[in-house]
């Protein structure tokens, strides 16, 4: 496999960059923000995963003069000079310092997020040359927004329809979506992404990551679960002995077992197979058989099939005066995004049915159906040195206000508003000579080449909590 390190992985461009600052610079200072965009706040993750996996690489000289071959082939000049200086004079270390707000932290848009800073005046341009590879942190905070908001719209009709919502939401959503994500290495970081705020998954690359560069021991579970050739391989006249093999396999008491029931008819399959043929089965198993629809309009569809469950296995009332399926779930996995989970769980409300009867598994719109302008993702460069003095950095666009950026050396604080104790963040400027603001909330993450902060996953879900 092609496994390129950070001097490699560097748009053209950038090459070139080391020969158009100004005269008697020595220094950089950059900064990573989202502007904005679909979502009020974001969840800071991932960026632990490029620290270890790319930034505390040590480069070579075969890898400089492989890149500086590349440079002359490709049209593009290398400072080969500085390169070999990182090389021979800092032991292939990157020169710069990294500061991060806390993984998991959730805090407004238009904050710093990161920054950083060059820590060796001649080659204080490796700032810049680490921002293609850096700013790829959009998509793990971008997904794991995405999953922290879905959660909160889950959550919402939880608390108002069942009996116990903090026990029951890590399982609401489910990652379906590594077959649609663009590679391998999406799906790895995507897939730990959504692993912030859930525990269920059948990401195994994204699980894998999560377990290997955030210190869980299992950071997602799944349980066995039907597709349509397991349904479909035995024939339609055989549809029945497909789901009942599915029980004499997995159907345990307390067993979770997931049953895709669309291949054919749907309704048939909840009120005849399910509801009459195998009713007894089910019971008799001590189970909970998660019934599947793949097709049609979601809220439409969900309800019918919980309705026709409920005429087969009876519900509950619970404290909220909502009905609870007996010995069956439902788990809706086609046409899932935002505003289709809404309206099902609104659909589902408004017939006197708990949130406690669905599930909810999210592929292409939860790890591939957004982008780094979802959250309007941007790294900057906001102050220089010449000549021993700190000097402003921005730009500012007259046909478009909305992407003039910030300037000076920056550091975020967190404070509590003394009038109603409500939680702030504040982007401030940093003194010349500080690292830090004295109540900074970020911390040093990465210098020369060190990974400083290693936290497990089990801290950043209760930050992100």
């Amino acid at each position: 496999m092609l496994d390129l390190t950070w001097l490699h992985d560097q748009d053209s461009y950038k090459y070139s960059h080391p020969y158009q600052y100004p005269p008697n610079t020595t220094s950089m200072f950059s900064y990573v923000e989202s502007r904005g965009g679909d979502y009020p706040s974001t969840v800071f993750f991932g960026l632990q995963y490029y620290l270890n996996r790319y930034l505390s690489h040590r480069i070579t000289m075969k890898e400089v003069n492989e890149v500086d071959g590349f440079c002359k082939a490709h049209g593009v000049p290398f400072h080969r000079e500085g390169y070999e200086y990182i090389v021979k004079s800092l032991g292939g270390a990157l020169p710069v310092r990294i500061r991060a707000v806390p993984e998991g932290t959730v805090l407004p848009t238009s904050n710093v997020l990161i920054s950083i800073e060059s820590t060796d005046p001649k080659v204080f341009w490796a700032v810049s040359a680490i921002e293609t590879l850096l700013l790829r942190v959009w998509y793990p905070i971008t997904v794991a927004t995405r999953s922290r908001h879905i959660k909160s719209i889950i959550y919402k009709y939880l608390q108002a329809t069942s009996d116990d919502a903090d026990a029951e939401i890590s399982f609401k959503l489910h990652d379906f979506g590594s077959r649609g994500s663009s590679s391998q290495e999406s799906a790895q970081i995507g897939g730990a992404a959504h692993l912030v705020n859930f525990l269920g998954s059948d990401t195994t690359p994204g699980i894998w990551a999560a377990n290997h560069y955030y210190h869980s021991e299992m950071a997602g579970f799944s349980i066995p679960a039907m597709e349509h050739s397991s349904v479909t391989s035995w024939g339609r006249d055989h549809e029945v002995d497909a789901y009942r093999n599915m029980l004499t396999h997995f159907g345990k008491p307390n067993a979770l077992i997931a049953c895709v029931s669309d291949s054919y008819d749907i309704y048939n399959a909840c009120s005849k197979i399910w509801g009459e043929q195998l009713k007894e089965e089910v019971i008799k198993s001590g189970a909970t058989v998660i019934i599947r629809p793949d097709s049609g309009n979601p809220p439409e569809v969900v309800l019918n099939v919980t309705k026709l469950l409920d005429e087969k296995f009876g519900s509950t009332i619970n404290s909220k005066g909502k009905k609870v399926l007996n010995h069956v779930r439902v788990i809706q996995g086609d046409g899932i995004n935002e505003q289709s989970i809404g309206y099902i769980l609104e659909n589902l409300t408004d017939h006197g049915y708990s949130a406690t009867n669905i599930a909810f598994g999210m592929g292409g719109q939860l790890l591939q159906g957004l982008n780094r302008d979802t959250l309007r993702f941007a790294l900057k460069c906001s102050s220089i040195k010449q000549l021993g003095k700190n000097v402003d950095v921005s730009k500012d666009p007259i046909t478009d206000p909305g992407k003039k950026s910030k300037a000076g050396r920056l550091d975020l604080i967190k404070w509590v508003n003394p009038t109603n104790q409500e939680v702030k963040f504040q982007t401030v400027r940093l003194r010349d000579e500080e690292i830090q603001n004295e109540f900074s909330y970020m911390r040093t993450v990465f210098e020369n080449g060190n990974i400083l902060v290693d936290e497990d996953m089990k801290t950043i879900r209760a930050r992100a909590k």
